[in-house]
C-alpha cells in the first residue's frame, strides 16, 4: 500500500466511473462532477446533444434520430469514445484551469475488483484520451472502505458490500488489502427489473421507469396490504390500474436477495477464523449508489445475524476515498524495524 500511496499523491484527478453515475474529484478542490453516466447523441450527425442529468431525462422520450447511451456498465467502460466525450463535456471547463497549473496531469480511477485486462485498458484509454500523462488504477473496494471511514489499513477485519447499479462487490479488507472478495451481477437495476418483470408476467402491466421506485418500499414492509399500481396494458396499450399484493412483490425480489446473501456467505467462508471473529462485532458496511434501497440493511441483518450499517453518502464513498489518498490523508501502516 505504501508504494501505491506514493504514486497516488502525485495524481491531480480522481474518477469513479459508475454504471449509474460518474464522479470526478479534483485535488485541493474536492468533488467537481457528480452526474448520471448518460449521453444523448444525434445518430444522423453524431453531435453530442446532452450529458448527465439532461440526457437522463431524455431516456424513453426521444425521436428516432436521438439515441441515449450509457457508455459504462458495471464499473467497466464499454464505449471508450462515448465515455471520453461524456467526460470531456462534464469536466472540460473545470479541468482546463488544472491543466494550466500542471500540464503533465496524472489521474487515478476506481476499477472493480479483479477487473479483466480489457476493462483495465478501457479505463486507462478513457483517462489518457482526456490528456492524462499517467493513470493509476485503484481497486474500488479499497477506496470505498477508506471513503466510509473504515480502518482498512489496520490489521483488523472490515467487511464492505458495495451495491452498484449493475453489480455488487463483497469483500473483507485487512492491512490495506483484500483478503477475500466476491462479485455478483446484482444491483439496484436488478431489483427494478425483477419488479417490472413480475408485473408484466402476472398482471400484463408495463411500468414507466420512475414508477418502480415507490415499490422499493416492499423490501422493508412499508407498503400497505393492497396497493394500486398504474401502468400501461401490454395488450391494448392503454393506461390501466391494478391492485397488487405486496407479498407477491417480495417473492419477486427474493431471488436477487438470495444471490447477494450467498456471496456474503462465500466470502465469510474463505476468511480466516480470526478475521471472522472481528466481523461479528464490527459487522457489514453498505456502500454504493444502491445501498440505500429501503430495507436492504434490515434484510441483510436478519439473514446474517451481523450488524449492518449504511455509510453516509454511500454513492460517494469510492471517489471520496480515492480523493483522500490523493490528498495524503491516508497513512500506511508503519512497519517495525527489525531488532538488532
Amino acid at each position: 500500500m505504501t508504494l501505491s500511496l506514493d504514486h497516488l499523491r502525485r495524481c491531480t484527478v480522481a474518477a469513479d466511473l459508475g454504471a449509474s453515475r460518474t464522479r470526478v474529484y479534483l485535488k485541493q478542490s474536492g468533488l467537481i462532477v457528480d452526474e448520471p453516466s448518460v449521453v444523448a447523441v444525434n445518430t444522423k450527425t453524431g453531435a453530442l446533444l446532452a450529458v448527465g442529468s439532461p440526457a437522463e431525462r431524455m431516456a424513453g422520450r426521444t425521436p428516432a434520430n436521438i439515441r441515449v447511451v450509457r457508455p459504462i456498465n458495471g464499473g467497466t467502460v464499454v464505449d471508450i469514445d462515448m465515455a471520453q466525450r461524456m467526460l470531456r463535456a462534464m469536466v472540460g471547463p473545470k479541468l482546463r484551469r488544472a491543466f494550466r497549473r500542471k500540464p503533465l496531469l496524472r489521474a487515478a480511477v476506481c476499477i472493480p475488483h479483479d477487473a479483466d485486462p480489457l476493462a483495465r485498458r478501457a479505463a486507462l484509454e478513457t483517462l489518457i484520451g482526456l490528456g492524462a500523462r499517467r493513470v493509476e488504477l485503484v481497486d474500488s473496494l479499497v477506496t470505498a472502505g477508506i471513503g466510509c471511514g473504515l480502518p482498512v489499513e489496520q490489521p483488523e477485519a472490515t467487511m464492505i458490500v458495495q451495491v452498484g447499479a449493475a453489480t455488487t462487490q463483497v469483500a473483507v479488507l485487512s492491512l490495506g488489502s483484500i483478503v477475500a472478495a466476491e462479485k455478483v451481477p446484482i444491483g439496484g437495476e436488478t431489483f427494478d427489473r425483477a419488479l417490472v418483470q413480475h408485473l408484466r408476467n402476472q398482471h400484463e402491466l408495463l411500468l414507466p421507469s420512475l414508477a418502480v421506485r415507490p415499490l422499493h418500499q416492499v423490501l422493508n414492509g412499508d407498503i400497505p396490504q393492497i396497493t394500486e399500481v398504474h401502468g400501461r396494458d401490454v395488450a391494448t396499450g392503454l393506461a390501466r390500474t391494478v391492485k397488487i399484493d405486496p407479498e407477491s412483490l417480495r417473492l419477486a425480489v427474493r431471488t436477487p436477495l438470495t444471490s447477494l446473501l450467498d456471496a456474503i456467505r462465500a466470502v465469510l467462508h474463505r476468511c480466516p477464523p480470526d478475521l471472522v471473529a472481528d466481523l461479528a462485532d464490527r459487522g457489514i458496511m453498505l456502500t454504493g449508489g444502491a445501498a440505500q434501497l429501503p430495507g436492504l440493511d434490515t434484510t441483510l441483518r436478519e439473514n446474517t445475524g451481523m450488524p449492518v450499517n449504511v455509510a453516509e453518502d454511500p454513492g460517494l464513498c469510492a471517489v471520496q476515498g480515492l480523493g483522500a489518498m490523493l490528498e495524503g490523508r491516508v497513512r500506511p501502516l508503519p512497519v517495525p524495524e527489525p531488532a538488532n
